[in-house]
């Protein structure tokens, strides 16, 4: 009843059960070649299973898009070796068991290539094994393997600077957490497929070596074995011995070989998707002039006498028709190019003008963005342009952080600017500008790099930091020195979300308010109905909200901010009054945000001396703000920059802690000259959460 109920659970298997039997049945079929006796016919199938993997391999290693994609190559390249070199003992035995029986008595494979691919003459068939041996292992796999060695060195030096890249472009909401987390998973599978083949290589090395042993080897044997126990003559057993191992061997090298060249392709291509025939044809070819200057140098060669004229000249003839045809092609697609981009005025100069309606005004865009001229390939996707799609990343990653729909950023060239320079204008104000080169890469420096770049040095434009403009080339090689390398597109993108964050209150009107109360009364009806106009106007709402996003608090938790509104709004209508109550209920997000979920909190506080004075001076001001006089307000200043810095190099955020009373203020003198310290009153500090006091600021 157990057999029958176990036959019946194999009967239930379907194939795809079985789909990944296949490497271990190749390893436990090496195993048995190299134990078990073979017959001939079985040499036979196993050899061209042998020839048929091996082009198989060397297929699939072409018509890779890029190197990864055949990832699993290095354990492909250890099993085919070891199945091969299993193959060669197997071979062996039967030669040396049943040689002298005749040339057919290893199978039909070793003799067609013993007597049929080498003519039946071992001396000829010696110097083609050995030339094979030496193309493979001097040429081939010497080749491959300092390739090898080079490319995994080089993309694990340049892992730190890929990762880092990657997190420049999440921070900048070019991408999104998912894409981060595949991007690292693809720079970490790169350095592991590179240092697998710099292993690999050492394969195809051993295995030309083993075969050079295993030919002196397997004709000594012969010798000996045809000689002393089947009393051969010394000619018939060099003969016989000599063709079969010949035989053997070649069988078996031209499978290696076809491996080296794979393995040697796989490591000489660019990670880059593309077909390789196709990108090989289109960079060779591209330029006619080559083609030209070919054809004239064959066609010199062919009527120089005693040259055999027929080949070269047909060669220059083939060469030189080429060259033309291309040039041909090209000419043309350069004449459809033109009519294209001239149809457009034409039609415009056809077109009867239209009367002027209230359309025809323009109005203010809310997020402009104007290039120069040869920035228009940055933002035309026909020609490449990945501008607009950055631009995207950083409003969907703004939207999410800030909690509103940051508006669309119109995009128009402007003639007036330089041919490099773009400007970027919030509510038609220029607010940031800068000059990029778009057909180059941005190497930032983050603080500490390991050599210089050649290039041209420049200043990030969104945080100011020393950069270099180069070549895209260059980019592993600065990545491997410690810079960020971001492309220009990355770099308008990111200056523009830095502009956008620290003017995020300018992008937040009426409707927007509107919308996000409209959004709140489908999930809490009650809570929003009957709070505008009734509790307050909304424009001490959108007041309210605008000084959160000046003070850089997200409005996310609408709810909350509802909810403290409608307590304290019948109390007060001072909105900086509201802020704060605003704040207080918001206080776990808000320290959060700055510090993280540690428990305690690192603070800069301001001497007691000092914070009683700038008390009094608010109370003799009233909501002016306190009085401070310019050299104490500079020695503040300075105090709390070099309080900030101090924090910084630690890795830690500067955070400044004071009263209530003083929070708006201080928060407003340091917002544009500190950006990096952010300001929290006691009331604003979580129950849960700890203070450390790591400076105090006195006069």
């Amino acid at each position: 009843m157990e057999l029958s109920a176990k036959l019946g659970q194999l009967k239930q298997l379907k194939p795809s059960q079985f789909k990944g039997a296949g490497t271990p049945l190749l390893v436990l079929a090496a195993l048995a070649m190299i134990i078990l006796p073979m017959p001939a016919f079985l040499l036979d199938i196993l050899f061209a299973f042998n020839i048929a993997l091996a082009l198989v391999v060397l297929l699939v290693a072409i018509y890779s898009d890029r190197p990864l994609d055949f990832a699993a190559f290095p354990t492909v390249l250890l099993v085919a070796t070891l199945l091969r070199l299993a193959l060669n003992v197997a071979s062996t035995r039967v030669v040396l068991l049943e040689g002298h029986n005749g040339g057919d008595a290893a199978g039909k494979v070793i003799e067609a290539f013993g007597s049929v691919v080498i003519g039946g003459n071992y001396a000829v068939g010696l110097v083609v094994f050995l030339i094979l041996i030496i193309i493979n292992f001097a040429v081939v796999t010497k080749g491959a393997g300092r390739i090898s060695e080079v490319s995994a060195r080089f993309t694990l030096d340049a892992m730190p600077g890929k990762q880092m890249a990657i997190d420049a472009d999440l921070n900048a909401g070019l991408l999104t957490q998912e894409q981060a987390r595949a991007r690292r998973a693809e720079v970490t599978r790169e350095a592991d497929f590179y240092g697998a083949m710099d292993g690999a290589s050492k394969f195809v090395k051993g295995d030309a070596i083993a075969g050079i042993l295993i030919l002196v080897i397997n004709i000594l044997g012969g010798f000996v074995i045809g000689m002393a126990q089947h009393g051969l003559s010394f000619s018939d057993a060099i003969e016989i011995y000599t063709l079969l191992t010949i035989g053997d061997g070649l069988v078996a090298q031209i499978p290696g070989l076809l491996l080296s060249i794979a393995a040697a392709l796989m490591v000489t291509r660019q990670n880059e998707s593309g077909d390789m025939g196709e990108m090989v044809m289109s960079q060779m070819f591209d330029s006619p002039k080559a083609l030209a200057i070919a054809a004239a140098v064959m066609f010199v060669m062919g009527i120089v006498p005693g040259m055999p004229h027929f080949v070269f000249l047909s060669l220059a003839a083939m060469a030189g028709g080429a060259a033309y045809i291309i040039n041909k092609k090209q000419a043309s697609d350069k004449v459809k190019a033109l009519e294209l981009a001239k149809s457009g005025p034409v039609e415009k100069q056809n077109a009867q003008p239209k009367e002027l309606s209230w359309d025809d005004v323009q109005h203010v865009d809310t997020i402009g963005l104007e290039v120069g001229y040869r920035l228009i390939p940055l933002v035309d996707k026909g020609q490449g342009g990945e501008l607009l799609s950055r631009i995207k990343g950083v409003r969907k990653k703004l939207s999410q952080e800030l909690g509103f729909l940051v508006p669309a950023v119109h995009i128009r060239d402007n003639l007036d600017l330089s041919p490099n320079a773009y400007q970027i204008s919030l509510m038609g104000v220029s607010s940031g500008e800068g000059e990029i080169r778009h057909d180059c890469e941005l190497a930032i420096n983050p603080g500490q790099v390991f050599g210089k770049l050649e290039g041209i040095e420049t200043t990030d434009p969104a945080f100011g930091l020393e950069a270099v403009w180069i070549a895209p080339d260059l980019r592993e090689h600065a990545q491997t020195l410690g810079y960020t390398v971001v492309d220009a597109a990355t770099v308008v993108a990111t200056h523009i979300s830095q502009l956008l964050t620290n003017n995020a209150s300018k992008l937040l009107g009426y409707e927007e308010v509107q919308q996000l109360l409209d959004m709140l009364a489908k999930h809490s009806p009650k809570l929003v109905d009957g709070f505008i106009p009734d509790v307050m106007p909304l424009g001490t709402v959108v007041k309210v909200m605008q000084n959160l996003l000046n003070e850089g608090v997200s409005i996310r938790d609408m709810k909350t901010i509802v909810q403290t509104l409608l307590e304290y709004g019948p109390k007060s209508a001072d909105t900086e009054v509201l802020t704060a109550a605003v704040r207080i209920a918001l206080k776990r997000m808000i320290v959060q945000e700055i510090s993280g979920p540690e428990l305690e909190i690192p603070v800069i506080t301001l001497a007691p001396e000092l914070e009683q004075m700038l008390h009094q001076s608010m109370q003799a001001t009233g909501s002016e703000g306190p009085n401070i006089e310019p050299s104490l307000a500079e020695r503040m200043q300075k105090s709390l920059v070099d309080a900030t810095q101090r924090q910084e190099m630690v890795g830690q955020p500067a955070i400044l802690l004071t009263s209530g009373m003083l929070r708006s203020t201080l928060s407003r003198f340091v917002k544009h000259t500190i950006p990096n310290l952010r300001v929290i009153s006691y009331q604003e500090v979580p129950d849960e959460k700890q203070i450390r006091i790591v400076s105090a600021v006195g006069q």
